[in-house]
């Protein structure tokens, strides 16, 4: 769970932390579409604003913060809050959600950290949900439109046709370029089929196979006791470090535009002390894995990656608008440029650098749609329909048991419908592209604006295609005619307690309720709520996530499955470890105080006490107050870490991990 003034990507929770209540409180005012309302906020105030709206609405506006900076809530009939907003410190804060019940809601507008200043709310849209979905669209798409800020564009087709296709927005703010269909986007991740099919066309060819160890490729690669396959690589599954977790450790400042070079995945590797699972074992999303895989087709081929790509991929299947980057400087045509929200508005933000592979790869919407018909074809312009059925079939883990991704592709189901997907994330741009397979239909979207929701491409699909996906949200995580006010509070009391995430047991997952509502609360974040989808769903009421409890074979609930941009498993922990939390003295936490070294990534960490905190300090990164896990664990800014002593009870090091990296060990040296 992050904070919203921060852009970074993560597989767990991405939560707001909570603000208390105001104590002041202006006079509830009602707000009408098209009427602007201004207002001052003194530290304290709590400004609230009603708004009356009907069954399935949808609600779009806008707080101009003139002299303060401002966080929205939106509040429901029953006070629970179904929306949140906390990005510029100036400038126009948008905020827009669909409404499932009619009735008054509250809009709160607060002060960050008891600021005071003036600002102006206005209603753009309060109007019924679109049934037309060219209409949802462009309501969906509203607060990416206009003159002032990044942009967006979507495209839909079925049965080889194009059925709708639209763009919102600005390419670049600086030079006023309106985002068009045919803008060149940074489709991050999304590129990660493409690196699979290029590894799968050079095994088609003899060059080299899928059970290859990678150190046949890359000698320089190191031996850790079990072979690395190429086939771990394309699949999440290779036990390697995750090079951009790794380095943001270390203190590079990835999200303001740190160079790393392509030489530097190797180095990491190089680097690494042993696998962090047995190859094949467990998955974990892993950018290492894929700029490795890049780097094995050029060994195989002869042929640098982007020239590769276009001899091979998209100059035969006319992809004219499709490039790969090779580095963070190199010149793309017609493209859009990356914005962050910022304090004033928006800053540009720099593409990461050694992604070639991992993602690097700028696209259109058409293009991507040329690039779906053509694995959707029962004769591929490029490649053989072997190949694609193998890249949309699930990888088997050596336990038997299903990751829900093929190769370089997420394989699931929305709303009874087969669906092969993946979503984007540069620094700034967001991607997803999204095929129902039984419908020869698919969706693809793409934005500059790193606070673009990729999700949406699912909820366009479930109007685009309603006459055969059924509108249950994400996957079949719920049942589309559950009423939650049905669900019998006392049945959650059997998922009440704590679960932890297995690709970072530190990173615990807790869960229990207050008379009839249900609450998640995550280590080190605050607690928010769920909201029942059926007798073991649920969802997270203000952001795109779901829950899955697993029962085993004797009934009983031992695991979940975390649904947001990807799927996280946790298993749950015995009830005896869930009794009393550690709350150590200021004293005791001076045992922690000193300076670590790490081996690995060369780096320094430094413990002070500040009131009763433990601060953890590394010279490029902001100063990092932990909370406390389990006796000796501290989590901070999604980093967590693991300490240990010596037979006589002195710290001597600890242990660093950040779910797709872990294990990173940290040496006293004072």
């Amino acid at each position: 769970m992050i904070s919203s003034r921060r852009v970074l990507s993560s597989p767990v929770l991405a939560l707001t932390v909570l603000l208390g209540l105001a104590t002041a409180a202006h006079a509830q005012t009602e707000l009408r579409e098209g009427s602007a309302v201004g207002g001052s906020l003194a530290e304290g105030d709590t400004a609230r604003y009603s708004v009356v709206v009907g069954e399935d609405y949808y609600l779009f506006g806008v707080v101009d913060q003139i002299s303060v900076d401002v966080v929205i809530r939106v509040l429901n009939a029953d006070g629970s809050e179904v929306a949140r907003v906390d990005g510029p410190a100036r400038g126009a804060e948008k905020f827009a959600r669909e409404l499932d019940e009619a009735g008054t809601y509250t809009i709160q507008v607060i002060p960050f950290e008891d600021g005071a200043g003036d600002y102006e709310i206005l209603l753009h849209r309060v109007e019924p949900i679109a049934t037309d979905p060219e209409k949802l669209a462009d309501q969906l798409m509203a607060r990416y439109d206009g003159d002032d800020t990044p942009g967006a564009a979507i495209q839909v087709w079925r049965d080889g046709r194009t059925v709708y296709s639209g763009s919102w927005g600005m390419a670049n703010l600086a030079y006023d370029m309106p985002f068009e269909t045919d803008t060149r986007t940074n489709i991050g991740s999304t590129a990660k089929q493409f690196t699979a099919f290029a590894v799968m066309l050079e095994a088609e060819r003899g060059a080299l196979a899928l059970d290859d160890d990678i150190r046949t490729h890359i000698p320089e690669l190191p031996d850790f006791g079990e072979p690395v396959t190429v086939q771990h690589l394309i699949t999440h599954t290779s036990g390697l470090r995750e090079i951009f977790n790794l380095l943001v450790m270390a203190g590079r400042r990835i999200d303001h535009g740190d160079y790393i070079g392509r030489d530097e995945v190797i180095e990491v590797v190089q680097a690494q002390p042993a696998l962090q699972n047995s190859p094949g074992a467990e998955w974990n999303y892993n950018n290492t894995a894929f700029a490795l895989a890049a780097m094995i087709v050029e060994k195989t081929s002869g042929r640098a990656f982007p020239e590769y790509m276009e001899e091979n991929v998209f100059g035969p299947l006319g992809m004219t608008g499709t490039m790969v980057r090779a580095h963070a400087e190199a010149i793309v045509p017609n493209y859009s440029q990356g914005y962050l929200p910022a304090d004033q508005g928006y800053t540009e933000a720099r593409d990461l650098s050694a992604a070639v592979g991992a993602g690097a790869i700028y696209s259109t919407v058409g293009d991507l749609q040329r690039w779906v018909e053509n694995y959707s074809s029962p004769n591929p312009v490029v490649g053989t329909p072997e190949i694609f059925e193998q890249m949309m079939t699930s990888y088997v883990l050596s336990d038997g048991e299903e990751t829900g991704y093929g190769y370089g592709l997420m394989i699931d189901e929305q709303g009874g419908q087969r669906r092969v997907h993946h979503g984007g994330a540069d620094i700034a741009h967001r991607s997803m592209l999204a095929y129902y397979p039984d419908l020869n239909a698919g969706i693809t979207t793409q934005s500059n604006h790193a606070s673009f929701d990729s999700g949406v491409a699912f909820r366009l699909a479930e109007a685009f295609f309603s006459d055969a996906i059924a509108a249950e949200g994400e996957g079949d995580d719920g049942d589309s005619d559950f009423d939650p006010a049905s669900y019998d509070a006392e049945d959650f009391d059997e998922f009440v307690g704590r679960y932890a995430i297995d690709a970072a047991p530190n990173f615990i997952l807790s869960f229990f309720r207050e008379d009839d509502t249900f609450y998640t609360q995550a280590t080190g974040q605050q607690q928010i709520e769920i909201v029942p989808t059926s007798d073991s769903t649920f969802v997270i009421a203000s952001v795109n996530a779901s829950i899955v409890f697993h029962r085993n074979e004797e009934g009983q609930v031992d695991a979940l499955t975390l649904n947001q941009n990807g799927q996280q498993r946790a298993t749950r922990l015995p009830d005896d470890e869930d009794e009393a939390a550690w709350e150590p003295t200021s004293a005791e936490l001076e045992d922690f105080v000193g300076r670590y070294f790490s081996e690995e990534l060369q780096t320094f960490y430094d413990f002070v006490v500040e009131e009763v905190v433990l601060i953890a300090q590394q010279h490029r990164l902001d100063d990092i107050a932990l909370s406390t896990g389990d006796e000796d664990r501290f989590v901070g800014n999604q980093l967590n870490f693991t300490f240990e002593r010596d037979r006589n009870g002195l710290v001597i090091g600890f242990y660093l991990d950040n779910v797709r990296t872990r294990d990173v060990r940290f040496e006293r040296v004072r």
